[in-house]
């Protein structure tokens, strides 16, 4: 069987920027080991596999693999197969909708398309879940998973904690961008205390205010083949809406422009919106603009 794919950049206006993606277009009949091998072999963040939908008003269903696992909800992953499917124009026989629909293991995903004038840019994602906020973590654990101090840790506004907005993550302010610069994942600190059903991974944080960025950021999942992310959606959705809870505004419009990917040459631009109303967090969405790099096809 022969496999077309894309690669696209996500999260940035350059090519070898941002975060690189693979997206199988014609995923239908393979099963999740074969996914989950053609995973592992573009040994990218995450792979997507786009499939018919199973609700005819959908665009489509997709899943999501990183080399290791598979993933209910990714943000990079569905901005880049929203952006290479609305560039193609259809999916398995159907034309593309604005906005467009995916079904996931999370639930339904819907995105816009970013446009400047008629040219296609990029997508937005609403999250397909409410922000969820579990437990906090230890500050001396996550310091030494990150390979850091205690004492980085900015907890004056919120103890290190898991959040969620389709897929866990643990959340750490640090205090400066030199300690942020210094994090290095410890594999066997991850395996004893932030495993894979606690949560995906730890996103580090630092609010920044300097040349337009609001947050730099960086990710380390490395029990799910991802040491470092260049730039993770599904963290950056939860963490706006965490920081907008946080706020003691009842009314309340957050956009943030987060910066990740810096500190492993791969700079990466998320633009993130909270809204509250009523005191309570009513819509949470990540963008960001995509670059096309290759096409080709997979044997199997």
């Amino acid at each position: 069987m022969q496999l077309e794919f894309e690669t696209v950049d996500v999260f940035t206006d350059r090519r070898f920027g941002g975060n690189p993606l693979a997206v199988v277009l014609n995923a239908q009949g393979l099963t999740a080991g074969q996914m989950q091998a053609i995973a592992a072999e573009f040994n990218l963040a995450e792979t997507t596999f786009v499939l018919p939908p199973q609700d005819q008003s959908h665009t489509a269903e997709v899943r999501i693999f990183t080399p290791r696992a598979e993933m209910p909800f990714a943000g990079h992953p569905n901005i880049g197969t929203a952006y290479v499917l609305a560039k193609r124009g259809s999916t398995h026989g159907r034309p593309i909708a604005d906005p467009l629909v995916f079904e996931e293991k999370a639930g339904l995903v819907c995105i816009d398309l970013n446009r400047n004038g008629a040219a296609l840019v990029g997508a937005r994602l609403k999250a397909p879940q409410p922000l969820t906020r579990g437990e906090e973590i230890a500050p001396d654990i996550v310091a030494a998973a990150c390979s850091i101090g205690a004492g980085d840790i900015e907890t004056a506004h919120h103890a290190p904690c898991v959040a969620s907005c389709g897929l866990p993550m643990v959340f750490s302010e640090l205090k400066t961008r030199s300690s942020l610069a210094a994090a290095q994942p410890r594999s066997d600190v991850f395996s004893q205390h932030i495993k894979g059903d606690r949560a995906t991974g730890i996103l580090l944080y630092v609010r920044d205010g300097s040349g337009g960025i609001d947050i730099q950021a960086r990710m380390f999942a490395p029990l799910y083949g991802v040491p470092e992310d260049p730039a993770t959606g599904s963290a950056n959705v939860a963490l706006v809406g965490l920081l907008a809870s946080l706020r003691p505004q009842a009314e309340l419009r957050l956009d943030l422009r987060i910066a990740q990917g810096v500190d492993m040459g791969r700079p990466s631009l998320l633009e993130a919106t909270a809204e509250k109303a009523g005191g309570r967090l009513t819509g949470l969405w990540i963008g960001g603009r995509c670059v096309p790099v290759m096409r080709g096809t997979v044997e199997v």
